[in-house]
């Protein structure tokens, strides 16, 4: 285990602003809003306030408020942040972050989890935070073959999602702890479950976001819904239709766009926005919307993965089959903190040993970032039941 404090240097962050200076914008292509991909309008002020008003050196330093540590699993350089709790009783808690995101996804979180008392919650409840950034994300970038640029893993195995798992358990028993709980969104929503079923000797709870009980079509599935519950869940699932088809892409061919991410911070900006406003349904088209995600947490997540150039390598884990739904397992208590329709649950508890189904909800996929309150709550409420 070795400390590492971000310290990025300025020489790079001068090449970030010269390069957004130096952006050769593309025409506005006919049509309204979001629906041909981010406007124009929009991503050149957005590049604008990154180059000119943006202060790296301010998130950075958020993030050098926590503890944080690179160790080797598996070949593999892996970055953590590790804020222990001043409560003697916290229960460690492992927390995988989202795609496209990175560990800056918890920044208003870690405290109020770590330390409850000092943020007006009851410190019966706290945890010893420990959030590591996934291979080939952010400060984790794949490791440097000796003849040539990083291309993937050195060994050329595929980092899937059983593989970060176990990678997980692997630091979790490094660090000591024998007994914790796990937290995920999206891609953290995935590991998190498969972490669980892998380690159920040390895992005591699987606490995701959401993503168990979206229907597979299986009719079966729905058996004994009701007309309201069927509304709902049309409700819910109807943003889902259409969308930019990105995952398809990734999976067949990351490597294309990777080079336009790698060379020009506005195309991978780009790319992040538009990932962002899609897994939201869009709130771009309503011009009286507020963004869900602030804007300094937006291109805080940006930076890090321009500054690491882990642009291209972030997306390749769809190339290896990581998208998808969490699997189900029942090895371990489950919780769902921002779940939505009833019927999910009752399809979740098909194959899953569901102790907890919170009702929050939040203006944003990245839960994290626009709802950090009602994220620690669901997190509290979970763990309070399985500890």
């Amino acid at each position: 285990m070795k400390p590492f404090h971000v310290n990025v240097p300025q020489a790079d962050l001068d090449d970030l602003r010269d390069r957004l200076h130096r952006t050769r914008w593309a025409r506005r292509l006919p049509g309204a809003g979001w629906q041909r991909g981010v406007p124009v309008e929009y991503l050149r002020e957005l590049a604008a306030y990154w180059a000119d008003e943006f202060s790296w050196r301010e998130q950075e330093a958020r993030l050098n408020v926590f503890p944080q540590f690179t160790t080797e699993i598996d070949g593999q350089p892996i970055h953590f942040v590790h804020a222990r709790s001043p409560e003697p009783h916290a229960l460690p808690l492992i927390m995988t972050h989202s795609w496209p995101n990175s560990v800056a996804e918890f920044l208003d979180v870690i405290g109020p989890l770590t330390d409850p008392r000092a943020h007006g919650l009851d410190p019966a409840i706290a945890f010893h935070v420990v959030a590591p950034s996934l291979p080939g994300f952010g400060f984790s970038p794949f490791p440097e073959p000796a003849d040539g640029p990083a291309d993937g893993p050195v060994e050329g195995r595929p980092w899937s999602v059983a593989r970060v798992a176990r990678t997980w358990a692997e630091l979790m028993s490094r660090l000591g702890y024998t007994r914790y709980g796990a937290h995920g969104n999206d891609a953290g929503a995935l590991v998190t479950p498969q972490l669980a079923a892998l380690d159920s000797d040390h895992v005591i709870g699987s606490h995701i976001t959401a993503g168990l009980g979206i229907p597979t079509g299986d009719p079966a599935e729905l058996d004994g819904a009701t007309d309201e519950e069927l509304a709902e869940l049309r409700e819910a699932t109807g943003w889902m239709e259409g969308g930019s088809g990105y995952g398809p892409y990734l999976a067949a061919r990351p490597q294309t766009l990777g080079h336009g991410w790698t060379d020009s911070p506005v195309a991978q900006l780009a790319y992040l926005v538009e990932r962002f406003k899609e897994f939201d349904g869009w709130p771009g088209e309503k011009p009286d919307a507020a963004e869900p995600v602030s804007r300094d947490l937006l291109l805080t997540n940006a930076s890090v993965y321009w500054l690491t150039a882990t642009g291209a390598s972030s997306s390749w884990p769809y190339y290896e089959g990581a998208a998808g739904l969490p699997i189900d397992q029942d090895v371990v208590p489950t919780g769902v903190s921002h779940g939505g329709p009833r019927v999910f649950r009752r399809i979740a508890e098909r194959r899953n040993r569901v102790v907890h189904w919170g009702g929050h909800s939040s203006p944003s996929h990245m839960v994290a970032m626009a709802a950090p309150d009602s994220l620690v709550t669901g997190v509290r409420d979970f763990f309070a039941l399985v500890r």
